[in-house]
């Protein structure tokens, strides 16, 4: 999936829609209330559902499906089935966009510790 954007003088477009900015682009990809919180879990490797939902107990799962349809449809990350019928195992991923990703998703880690905000 392509995530290049286009600049222009006074927006951003990304899939043939327009930001006022980059931080307006940057909220709508992962500013949902639980989309960061699940791209951090994501961060250093790929993990199946059930493995989130352990992680993330905090979160009912209506919520997480959603959101993690949500991040697939906006290619921050990516959904890989394995086997057949009765032993299908689905694993998410951050994609490769990660690389741009994970310093985000750290400075807003750091930032929220104590005696940081």
């Amino acid at each position: 999936m392509d995530l290049k954007t286009e600049y222009t003088a006074d927006q951003v477009k990304l899939k043939e829609k327009c930001y006022p900015c980059t931080i307006s682009l940057s909220m709508n990809l992962m500013g949902r209330k639980w989309k960061a919180v699940i791209l951090y879990h994501l961060k250093d490797n790929a993990k199946r559902y059930s493995e989130l939902r352990k992680e993330m107990h905090f979160i009912t799962e209506m919520p997480l499906s959603l959101q993690l349809k949500q991040l697939e449809r906006d290619g921050l990350v990516s959904r890989k089935i394995y086997g057949k019928k009765l032993t299908v195992k689905v694993n998410y991923n951050l994609t490769e966009f990660r690389e741009t990703l994970i310093p985000v998703l750290d400075a807003m880690m750091n930032w929220g510790k104590p005696g940081y905000c």
